[in-house]
């Protein structure tokens, strides 16, 4: 799931950064019951009047990864004035729901494809095809047009290494299962599955791993349970436990591991195979008050800078075939992926997570 924010979610009195941008081409409705807009270009054009105005966008990517990524979008569409809501994909997708009838956000952008999904089935966002999205794999974009992805991240195990070698005999957990080992109590954290794109993805991986048997998928879980420490409100800070070494290790996404593998910290990073991984999606909310700048944000966030911003910034990798993905950065194509029904897992999540929570007791 996405990457979630490292800054709570604000509802009521909004935070924001103002950020400023020049428009791509005007887009118009093509006339059809299902409402699809289609641009006039995908690409820039002298000739078409420049978008303008203010434009409310919710995110669920990080800070450092906002800052970058929308300082880039400002400086290619000076016109716009970005105003800036950043929070966990699961809070922001609870914000816009509850703002259905009257939406003060343009456009939802970060979080898996699970986050975007029931929105555009309960009538929430606004369906658009971006001629940019024309090149992108089917698998990765919404096939009536709700949302579109445009990077993809995939799950697995970080450790501190220093605590392994002085406590553990350098003990690994290259799979699932390990993850179960006495040994581990009160020592492994995880992103909330009830709060976190990282943590509803992980649970319903087990499920998809146990061939979709959700008794022996919560079994799992429930065993797992009596590992955890602490299940954390976002994925970023069951990263700095394990960073800061109070915890041993947590279920996470290999980019964001991949980040802090590069600092000054000892940490490793293992993809277990029957992996799962997201869908990273942009959407436009119904009701939008600046269409046409809501369109440029997502032309732009298809396009191949963009893409390689993403890259460069977070080692997620692009849905475009001709970004290159981050030095070490795991690749769908090399790794053992669990057969994930992204499909039935957005219809299941709430009910699986349910039966999760009784489970386990919160």
């Amino acid at each position: 799931m996405p990457e979630e924010s490292t800054r709570p979610a604000v509802f009521g009195r909004r935070s924001f950064v103002a950020l400023v941008g020049l428009g791509l081409a005007a887009c118009s409705r093509d006339g059809s019951s299902g409402g699809t807009l289609v641009p006039d270009s995908s690409a820039p054009s002298s000739t078409a009047a420049p978008v303008t105005g203010n434009l409310s966008v919710y995110s669920a990517l990080n800070e450092s990864t906002n800052a970058k990524f929308f300082a880039a979008f400002a400086a290619a569409y000076p016109g716009v004035t970005v105003n800036l809501l950043s929070g966990s994909a699961g809070a922001l997708q609870t914000q816009l729901r509850a703002e259905a009838a009257t939406p003060l956000a343009d456009v939802f952008i970060g979080g898996s494809s699970e986050f975007h999904d029931p929105l555009g089935a309960e009538g929430v966002l606004e369906p658009y095809r971006s001629a940019a999205a024309e090149s992108i794999d089917s698998r990765f974009k919404d096939a009536t047009g709700h949302w579109t992805g445009w990077y993809t991240g995939v799950f697995g195990i970080m450790t501190n290494r220093n605590r392994l070698a002085q406590e553990f005999d350098n003990r690994a957990l290259p799979t699932w299962d390990d993850l179960l080992d006495p040994v581990w109590k009160q020592k492994i954290v995880l992103p909330d599955p009830l709060k976190t794109g990282g943590g509803s993805l992980f649970v319903m991986t087990q499920v998809f791993r146990f061939g979709r048997d959700e008794a022996k998928a919560l079994e799992y879980l429930v065993a797992l349970h009596a590992n955890i420490a602490a299940y954390t409100a976002s994925s970023s800070a069951a990263l700095k436990m394990v960073v800061e070494g109070t915890a041993v290790a947590c279920p996470n996404w290999a980019h964001d591991i991949l980040t802090e593998r590069a600092k000054p910290s000892a940490v490793d990073l293992a993809v277990p195979a029957q992996t799962g991984f997201e869908i990273g999606a942009v959407s436009i909310v119904k009701g939008t008050q600046n269409a046409p700048a809501s369109r440029a944000l997502v032309d732009w966030s298809l396009s191949r800078e963009a893409g390689e911003l993403n890259v460069q910034v977070s080692n997620r990798s692009s849905v475009r075939s001709d970004v290159l993905p981050a030095p070490g950065a795991p690749q769908l194509s090399s790794v053992d992926l669990v057969d994930y029904d992204r499909v039935w897992a957005t219809a299941n999540r709430e009910r699986v997570l349910a039966s999760w929570r009784a489970a386990v007791g919160r």
